[in-house]
């Protein structure tokens, strides 16, 4: 199934379908992600708006999605929250942004969804519209070393490719190198299944 339909079909299920990951796991991760940026941000991959309520205060903040129907769900959490912020429909791979146009970029999960030959690309482009002394942060998943979980991540695998397109096994840092950016730190925010990436462009 194509990732427009996919979307197209989840989207109003996306965040109840989410809701048990998003309070017991994912808020702590996404206000660690965000903190201390400023200025102009790119929240690429913004989804239904779940960042929304982390966005720095007095920050700039463009949410760009592929999908019309997250973005739907995305504007009216904007306006349930009042948050300033811009959405567009645009594709992260080409995202048509004049260089260096952002303080920082912010992809929450983004690259679990894109294919392993999108990788590269997607870095290449969130490294292109990043300022040269700004950074790129992002959250991904990973296969634990402990084999009872890795076993359990396995058998949820095909739903989640099933429901979101989605893989645990994507490894983005390995193409880091190749899109032009540098590796300033990695850290796990949860055990050793999700990560967070720190990026730097190469000024």
């Amino acid at each position: 199934m194509r990732k427009s339909a996919r979307y197209a079909r989840i989207a109003r299920l996306y965040d109840l379908l989410d809701l048990p990951f998003e309070y017991g796991r994912y808020r702590p991760m996404r206000r660690e992600l965000w903190r201390g940026l400023a200025g102009r941000i790119l929240d690429a991959g913004v989804g239904t708006g779940r960042n929304m309520p982390f966005y720095p205060e007095g920050s700039q903040v463009v949410g760009i999605d592929a999908s019309p129907e997250m973005l739907a769900r995305a504007r009216l959490r904007r306006e349930r929250l009042g948050v300033p912020s811009e959405l567009l429909e645009m594709d992260a791979l080409r995202t048509g942004f004049p260089d260096s146009c952002f303080d920082a970029v912010v992809a929450t999960f983004l690259f679990c969804v894109l294919d392993e030959d999108e990788q590269l690309p997607a870095l290449t482009e969130l490294g292109r519209v990043c300022k040269p002394d700004g950074e790129i942060r992002i959250l991904e998943y990973a296969y634990p070393s402990d084999p009872v979980r890795r076993f359990v991540m396995r058998l949820w695998a095909p739903w989640v490719r099933f429901a979101y397109g989605a893989a645990f096994d994507r490894n983005t840092e390995s193409y880091v190198a190749a899109a032009g950016l540098t590796l300033a730190a990695r850290r796990w925010l949860f055990r050793d299944i999700i990560k967070l990436l720190v990026l730097k462009p190469r000024g």
